[in-house]
């Protein structure tokens, strides 16, 4: 599924172009319509492999991307995204949390994300780690 969706910025948000990458369609549909609502541009890709073909043409400024994923793991897709000249900040999101045999989320980080987020989590959560992040590279930049 992969789904371009434009609408009116909404001027209270830091808004922009995310590219979100997950498996799992119901959760990509969901986020979808968060960033959308709020006032985001989005597009979507079913697995690492599409969402990392996606980032040169679409030149999102965030990626949300989910680590587990077949074809092309969230992990690949960080390292790839994060090799580019101006990469877009990531949020890295998986349901694979400290205790089990392995953190992803700290991997995720330790390589490259920007932040990272434990499923479950609400959009609104998602949306104020999106916000609180475009910001600062907008402000970072002016």
């Amino acid at each position: 599924m992969t789904a371009l969706r434009l609408v009116p910025q909404d001027p209270s948000r830091a808004g922009g172009k995310v590219l979100l990458i997950d498996d799992d369609p119901a959760l990509l549909d969901l986020m979808a319509q968060a960033f959308t609502q709020a006032g985001y541009v989005t597009l979507t890709a079913t697995n690492g492999r599409k969402g990392l073909g996606l980032v040169d043409s679409y030149q999102p400024d965030l990626v949300v991307t989910d680590i587990v994923m077949p074809e092309m793991e969230g992990i690949g897709a960080i390292l790839q995204i994060k090799r580019k000249p101006q990469p877009p900040l990531i949020i890295a999101i998986s349901g694979a949390g400290p205790g089990g045999r392995r953190d992803y989320l700290s991997w995720a980080r330790h390589l490259g994300a920007d932040e990272v987020l434990a499923k479950p989590f609400r959009t609104s959560q998602l949306l104020a780690i999106s916000d609180r992040l475009i910001a600062k590279k907008t402000k970072h930049l002016n």
